[in-house]
Formats: C-alpha cells, sequence, structure tokens
C-alpha cells in the first residue's frame, strides 16, 4: 500500500557541502584507500565506452571524445590517453580525421556484461523493491536515483527493462508540473523483502541481530563506542522512522542501520557521502550525515581521496579486495585486467623508443659543475691509491685507456 507523497528536498547547496563535509575523514587505511584508486581509472574508461556504444556504428570521431574530457575530469589530448589502452581501444583514420572503436576483446566483455544484466533482472527488482520499502513514502524521485543506480549494478534503461515490465510492483508518477518531480512508486509491500542483511545473518547464525566491528583492537575509544552502540536493541532500516524521535537513539540506530543496507546494496559496498545526503529525507538521515558514520568508525570508513567524500563498508572487505563479489563485480575486474594489459603493453612500447632514441644519440656527456668537482676531487683524496681508476671517469683519460689496451703490441714495440 503506498504512504502520500511528501514534499521533495531541495538539493544541499555548495556552501553547505563545505560547511558539512569539508576536513571530515577517518584514519586512513592503505588497504581500503587502495581500493578507491584503483577503481579511478577504470570509472573514466568505462565512461568513455559508453560513449563510443551511444555513437553510430559504435564509432567515435577522437575530436568529440575530446569535447567530453572536461566532462570526465580528465586534461590533455584525447588521443593520448586512448593510446595508453590499447587492448581497450582501436583508433584508425577516416577522411583525415581520427576516430575510436572498441577492440574485439573489449566487445566481448560488453556482450558477456549485458548477458550478466539479462540474468540480474530478478536481483534488479527486488533491490529496486528493498530501497522503495526502506524510504518514508514508498517513493524513489528518478532524477536523484539515476545518481547512484551506476553504484547499484542498474543499467541504463532501468525505466524499460525493470519498472516498465514489472508494472504489478511499481509505477511511476508525475504529480508535479516540473520536470525533475517524476517518482518511482512501490505498488505491493512485500515482507519477505524487508528483511535486512543483518538480520539474515542473524537468522542463520541462530543469534540477535548485531553489528560486526572491523578495527583494530588497538583503537580503544572506537570499540568502546562499538560495544555500547551494539548493546542497544537493532532497528530495522525497514520500520516507518516517524514513530522514533529525531535525536532519539533508535533513530540513530536506524539511520546506521539503513546505511548498512544501502552500502550491502551497491556492487562495491561504497557510495559518495554527498549523493546520499541527496536522499535525507527520503530516507529520514540526519543532516550531518559524515557526522553519524564518523560516530561509527568500527563499521564504516569515510575517505575523502580525490576530495570525493565516500563511505566503505568495513565488513565487505579484506584489506582491499571485495569478500562476495557480484557477478557483475566480476566483468568489471575482467575490463580492468584489460585496460591493465593495455597500459602495460603501451608502456613497455614507449620504453623500447627511448631506448632506440638513446642508442641514435651515443653517450651523453655531463659537464661537472664546480660543486661536482670539489667532491671528485676530495673523493680521489680519500681514496688515495685509487685515484687512477676514478680518473677512468674522465673522457680523455678513458681514450687512453682503451688505446692502451687494444694498441698494447704497438705501444711495447716503441
Amino acid at each position: 500500500m503506498a504512504i502520500p507523497r511528501a514534499s521533495l528536498p531541495t538539493l544541499p547547496s555548495r556552501n553547505f557541502l563545505h560547511r558539512n563535509y569539508s576536513l571530515w575523514s577517518s584514519k586512513k587505511d592503505p588497504s581500503l584507500e587502495s581500493s578507491l584508486t584503483r577503481n579511478r581509472r577504470w570509472i573514466v574508461n568505462n565512461q568513455i565506452k559508453n560513449i563510443i556504444l551511444r555513437c553510430p556504428n559504435n564509432a567515435a570521431p577522437v575530436r568529440f571524445i575530446q569535447s567530453k574530457f572536461k566532462t570526465l575530469d580528465l586534461q590533455g589530448k584525447a588521443l593520448n590517453w586512448l593510446k595508453k589502452y590499447p587492448c581497450c581501444f582501436q583508433i584508425y583514420t577516416e577522411n583525415n580525421d581520427f576516430h575510436c572503436r572498441l577492440t574485439k576483446r573489449m566487445l566481448a566483455l560488453v556482450d558477456e556484461e549485458e548477458r550478466v544484466k539479462d540474468s540480474q533482472e530478478l536481483v534488479l527488482v527486488n533491490k529496486l523493491a528493498k530501497l522503495l520499502m526502506m524510504s518514508s513514502n514508498c517513493r524513489l524521485n528518478v532524477v536523484k536515483f539515476n545518481e547512484l543506480k551506476k553504484s547499484l549494478g542498474f543499467p541504463d534503461d532501468y525505466m524499460l527493462r525493470i519498472v516498465a515490465k514489472y508494472s504489478d510492483l511499481f509505477r511511476v508518477v508525475n504529480s508535479g508540473a516540473r520536470r525533475g518531480s517524476m517518482e518511482i512508486e512501490l505498488v505491493e509491500w512485500r515482507p519477505h523483502l524487508a528483511v535486512s542483511v543483518i538480520e539474515n545473518r542473524a537468522c542463520e547464525k541462530n543469534v540477535m541481530p548485531s553489528y560486526t566491528c572491523c578495527v583494530p583492537s588497538s583503537w580503544v575509544k572506537a570499540w568502546e563506542r562499538f560495544r555500547e552502540f551494539n548493546e542497544m536493541p537493532y532497528v530495522s532500516p525497514y520500520v516507518d522512522a516517524r514513530q522514533f524521535g529525531e535525536e532519539s537513539k533508535e533513530m540513530e540506530k536506524r539511520a546506521v542501520g539503513l546505511v548498512h543496507e544501502l552500502l550491502s546494496l551497491t556492487l562495491w559496498k561504497k557510495a559518495s557521502i554527498v549523493k546520499l545526503g541527496h536522499f535525507r529525507r527520503e530516507f529520514s538521515l540526519p543532516e550531518r550525515l559524515n557526522v553519524l558514520l564518523l560516530r561509527h568508525l568500527g563499521i564504516f570508513y569515510v575517505s575523502n581521496k580525490y576530495q570525493n567524500y565516500t563511505v566503505v563498508l568495513r565488513e565487505g572487505y579484506n584489506g582491499s579486495e571485495l569478500i562476495e563479489k557480484d557477478e557483475l563485480v566480476v566483468v568489471k575486474e575482467k575490463y580492468g585486467e584489460l585496460m591493465q594489459e593495455g597500459l602495460h603493453e603501451y608502456n613497455r612500447r614507449r620504453h623500447a623508443l627511448n631506448l632506440e632514441k638513446k642508442k641514435k644519440k651515443g653517450p651523453v656527456l655531463v659537464r661537472l659543475g664546480k660543486g661536482d668537482r670539489r667532491n671528485n676531487c676530495e673523493a680521489s683524496e680519500q681514496d688515495g691509491d685509487h685515484g687512477e681508476q676514478l680518473n677512468l671517469y674522465n673522457p680523455e683519460e678513458r681514450k687512453r685507456f682503451y688505446k692502451v689496451l687494444f694498441d698494447g703490441d704497438d705501444v711495447l714495440k716503441d
């Protein structure tokens, strides 16, 4: 049964984001930081892949890709970037203009990704239903949801593939006159889906629902805060938040549970804090979400890598590796391996070219400065009997040495 539509939240201003998110992050965890760094190049190349696939005949002019560089947060020439990944992108000329298309190996991975998406249709249906069931009015704004759809594993055409196809579970409503007021609404509440990951785990172990602390035992204060928090009864993110007081412990417990459940639904067990903040009213989250997350360091890790505040679910990782990998993640990791293979090949070619250039130029004689000469003299004085060997680094002395070495017979005759 659908809940009456609540007023939509306005997006936070830039001043709000600066005031509430700047200078806040967890103590650095090298393993989790490396997992965030590793995804950076893959994200950019995945966006370039999507740009190429949207073009006619799945081929794009390089100058068109260049025009998209600012939106990809890249600098420099697109041609140079594409050449770094020869296993992913194929460059060719047509009408005296550079064009780019995907390689056969890249296209094979695109087909594999589509097959996985088709096989996971029911998984995505349940995932969308769970998200709507956690919202206060069983509705989510389409524009806002699009910001998280990639993190959750939804395809670009999810409105047709999921929402329109399963009309018995979802429907689209647009009660406002504004362009961005379109929402997805849950038509039917399904109790078997309103069970969190924490509750499922507790049911399997036949214990009470509780969280897991994933920080070293030396973090005494974090452990004390975690034990105090964990002693309180678990509050499901699927219960109506309006029954709790805004500053109550139960409300905090529900908010932590909701972020935990939402991160568990994502592919990489992480999400942008700013994007989560856009759903503050729908999910009844606190205004200063980062403060809540930093209060529970045993459960969440907050990073400001690339000045992009991200929250990571600690229990989802073993070091820098995901513990449970979605089928879509496995395919995306194959993209990363192919990309890395191409980058290695590009670096190997560059290294070979640089060596060839050095060979053509010949040996380069470096002229010593006054300081270097003084150090050379001091070294010679300290070495004493080894002074003659050090003189061999002098070009003139080296010539004389080789002349004696190879023309020794003539020298002896003389």
